[in-house]
């Protein structure tokens, strides 16, 4: 059973994982514990045959609204190589090759690393009053879990820069189609439609599903 205080919630629903990022008065922000705890539960995950696919929530109407600023001083602590723990090590990189579909369901704001969480996994479902964009720039920082690369494969390059360079935002419908967004829901159902998404994909042969989803991958690189 997860502790109400838990940075990450767990639920299982027949064959499919629900986690949810439980941060709310920080508006689920990313410190290291989410990160680590989020880590632990996708390396489980990777083994149990049971689990065919992952939805990526966060709690009290919000995704992510991305790193926790007071966790910035232990971000600079870390030397510039390894894995640099505090940013979330390797998990960008293992979220965004994880084997398993690993579907997003965005209400609120997904900005900074929750715009990156978001375009780390392979399906994302947004509420319509959801707002996406990775403002970095105005910290005067940049992506730092890959969201630089993927924005320009989600969106293209001209798209990709614009959002980049200026930091602005945008809506989930724009989202949706500059290709960030699978599909918009009225607010507050974007887990419910993204469990309902999911569990459609768990109905298929968990092979048939990971090829398709190595492939498709395997033409983005």
């Amino acid at each position: 059973m997860n502790p109400d205080n838990a940075p990450l919630r767990t639920a299982r629903d027949s064959h499919l994982l629900i986690l949810e990022i439980n941060r709310p008065k920080a508006r689920n922000s990313l410190n290291e514990a989410v990160l680590t705890a989020l880590n632990t539960e996708l390396v489980a995950a990777r083994h149990d045959d049971e689990i065919r696919a992952i939805v990526l929530t966060g709690a009290g109407g919000i995704f992510c609204a991305g790193a926790d600023i007071t966790n910035f001083d232990a971000i600079r602590d870390q030397s510039l190589l390894g894995d640099r723990a505090a940013l979330g090590g390797t998990i960008w990189a293992d979220l965004g090759r994880f084997p398993k579909p690993v579907l997003a369901a965005v209400e609120g704001l997904a900005l900074g690393g929750g715009c990156e969480l978001a375009l780390a996994c392979d399906i994302v479902i947004a509420g319509e009053s959801a707002k996406f964009g990775v403002p970095e720039v105005k910290l005067g920082v940049i992506p730092g879990g890959g969201g630089t690369q993927r924005l320009i494969q989600a969106v293209g390059k001209s798209k990709a820069m614009a959002l980049l360079l200026t930091g602005d935002f945008l809506s989930a419908q724009r989202a949706c189609a500059a290709g960030i967004v699978a599909e918009t829901v009225p607010d507050g159902t974007a887990l419910e439609a993204a469990v309902a998404m999911a569990q459609r994909i768990a109905a298929n042969s968990p092979l048939a599903v990971a090829l398709a989803k190595d492939a498709a991958l395997q033409a983005l690189e």
